[in-house]
């Protein structure tokens, strides 16, 4: 704990903490709550939410080695990380991480799903508990920036500037944004498109989605935190990386089928 936080208060990252948390537009839809608009009030409630979180996946681990995959769920590693604030205070504050932690949740539940030693989702274990602390740590950083009066106020409700169901063909011109910029080369860029698009798009459509499919949600959330940026970290080809995207847009058609049925019985109604 003490060397993933001392970590994150380096000068260096603390310099390129800053730089993200005062030029992102914390504009985020979804389950976001009133909590993240004060971090400090709130860092005891993170802490202990990291700690729980790391304690519930190490039971879960630890069954899984003692007694085998029958004895665990590993779909309660998702149901784990939703259900805490913290969850939402890197959302807002530092997606990177963010996404790292979720790509730690995911391997630990491939490595169960797929029956894999026991010493294998250990490993992603200890990746997702590194970057468990690391968030706490940003978050730590960006509790001072906010007191300062550096960070934007976070909406904690919808605020729609356009119709859902056009959201879902402005996330796959992003998506088709996300190749280019990887055939340019530039996977930084790219790797920041799909994390802006999932923060300020994905997220205001959200809501209504899983009312309507849940396991859609689910999906698509693996897409965007996990299936696409290791798409793009692994430099794999063009063609790879738009494969993920393609299918990704294949799923954002059903997704819009649905905004566009949610958006009519509205309509009905009124």
């Amino acid at each position: 704990m003490k060397l993933a936080l001392n970590t994150v208060k380096t000068l260096g990252l603390s310099l390129v903490l800053a730089s993200t948390f005062i030029a992102q537009p914390v504009l985020a839809n979804g389950p976001i709550g009133e909590h993240v608009n004060h971090l400090k009030e709130n860092l005891k409630d993170y802490s202990e939410d990291v700690e729980w979180m790391i304690g519930k996946v190490d039971t879960m681990v630890t069954d899984y080695e003692t007694k085998g995959s029958k004895a665990v769920n590993s779909d309660d590693l998702i149901e784990y990380w939703e259900s805490v604030k913290f969850h939402s205070a890197i959302e807002t504050n530092y997606v990177p991480v963010y996404a790292s932690i979720w790509q730690g949740i995911y391997g630990i539940k491939m490595a169960i799903d797929d029956k894999k030693p026991a010493s294998e989702v250990r490993k992603h274990q200890k990746a997702l508990n590194a970057a468990l602390w690391q968030g706490l740590g940003a978050v730590k950083l960006a509790a001072d920036f906010q007191q300062k009066g550096l960070l934007k106020a976070v909406k904690a409700t919808a605020s729609e500037t356009m119709t859902q169901s056009a959201t879902i063909d402005e996330i796959k011109h992003k998506l088709d944004r996300v190749v280019a910029k990887y055939a340019e080369r530039l996977s930084d860029e790219a790797t920041q498109i799909v994390h802006d698009t999932y923060l300020h798009l994905f997220e205001g459509v959200e809501g209504t989605l899983i009312e309507k499919d849940a396991k859609l949600v689910e999906v698509l959330e693996k897409d965007f935190n996990v299936t696409l940026p290791k798409a793009i970290s692994d430099k794999g080809s063009v063609d790879q990386v738009r494969a993920v995207v393609v299918d990704m847009q294949e799923k954002l058609d059903r997704a819009k089928v649905l905004l566009e049925e949610a958006e009519k019985a509205r309509k009905d109604v009124f």
